[in-house]
């Protein structure tokens, strides 16, 4: 049985594009800036959210940077009530338990 000569391009792609040159000069179907105009409307539709489109200003950013910062703060300080809530509640049981163990001896 001989070899099946068949000639392959090598040179273009790899194995899993074949040997068709049309895969590499495919255009996108949208392009770029009616994809974000997509998300602006969706998640204004969604979240009630605008993005902009320009750059910020300094003050602009910093009042983000003092929002985001002020949140975390009062996320924290949530974490914290709750954790010593929790803190006690685990420390009265283990401290009724131990009473009613040693009380039982």
């Amino acid at each position: 049985m001989a070899r099946n000569k068949r000639r392959h391009s090598t040179g273009f792609g790899y194995i899993g594009f074949g040997n068709n040159q049309s895969v590499f000069n495919r255009k996108s179907n949208k392009a770029f800036s009616s994809l974000k105009e997509k998300l602006d409307d969706e998640t204004h539709y969604h979240f009630q959210l605008n993005f902009a489109h320009h750059t910020l200003t300094k003050a602009e950013k910093q009042l983000i940077k003092n929002k985001i910062r002020k949140d975390e703060k009062i996320r924290q300080r949530k974490t914290i009530v709750v954790f010593c809530f929790v803190f006690i509640a685990i420390v009265s049981v283990l401290i009724y338990l131990i009473k009613s163990v040693m009380s039982q001896l």
